[in-house]
């Protein structure tokens, strides 16, 4: 049970039975979370932390923002990415082929491939997940551009600061609305370990449990803003990607679970 916020469980590392995935449930039945699933004899329930709402073309023609005029666009989600193209479908908008990505993390960036032609287009992402590291790559092609930052209502203003002193010109339209879901009841089933991939993810348990304490709870962090979220709101990641040996979140658990096998 969870009690005034707090889990009551065992969770000491070597006894991981269930594991929440705060994203939905992957289509279809082939999926590396079920082939870990399998292999480690654990029970993996999905369940989205938030809800992304986005906003519909008569919004975003308020903010008067010309998306043609901007020669590069940065991205920090695959949310950002799905409510920009989204917005340039239904306004009819063409991107041009010579226009720069600058992505948060290769993930990120491969996501692309849903809307362009990846390998003929101008694709950047930082190495390690982190903004610095995509600042640092922005930073290489900096000159002559216009920035696009799509993002949600609840932006990241670090991106913004860095534009800011950089002296580049930028608009950060929002595409999207991100709200809590309603997760009381499924926390509530003491998961071992749950894993977070947005800072909206770590605001929407908070919002759902104000007195939540972590009380051995092993937590899962995608992403270096998802880190920062966690950390700042008093848990203690002790499964994080991307790193150099584990790139996304499955092999991220991957090497958690196998590395208390050998002990």
């Amino acid at each position: 049970m969870v009690k005034n916020g707090s889990t009551k469980a065992d969770h000491s590392a070597n006894r991981v039975k269930k594991i929440l995935i705060t994203q939905p449930k992957p289509e279809g039945e082939k999926s590396p979370y079920f082939d870990l699933a399998k292999k480690h004899s654990i029970t993996l329930d999905f369940h989205p932390f938030i809800v992304v709402d986005g906003i519909i073309a008569k919004e975003f023609r308020k903010q008067k923002i010309d998306i043609v005029t901007y020669s590069a666009v940065i991205f920090t989600s695959r949310h950002a990415i799905d409510h920009f193209f989204r917005i340039c479908h239904e306004m009819k908008i063409n991107i041009s082929q010579d226009t720069k990505y600058f992505c948060i993390t290769e993930a990120v960036a491969l996501y692309l491939q849903k809307f362009i032609l990846y390998r003929k287009r101008k694709v950047f992402y930082g190495a390690d997940g982190s903004n610095k590291s995509m600042f640092d790559v922005i930073n290489k092609h900096k000159d002559n551009e216009k920035f696009l930052y799509p993002c949600s209502e609840s932006f990241d203003s670090e991106v913004t600061n860095w534009l800011k002193a950089n002296n580049c010109e930028y608009a950060n339209p929002v595409l999207y609305r991100i709200i809590s879901n309603d997760v009381k009841e499924v926390v509530e089933r003491n998961y071992d370990v749950i894993c977070f991939f947005t800072p909206g993810g770590v605001k929407s348990l908070l919002e759902n449990f104000p007195k939540f304490k972590q009380n051995g709870t092993k937590i899962g962090a995608f992403g270096a803003n998802t880190l920062k979220a966690a950390e700042d709101a008093g848990l203690i990641p002790d499964i994080k990607a991307p790193q150099p040996q584990a790139q996304s979140m499955v092999s991220a658990l991957e090497l958690y679970l196998s590395s208390y096998k050998k002990k």
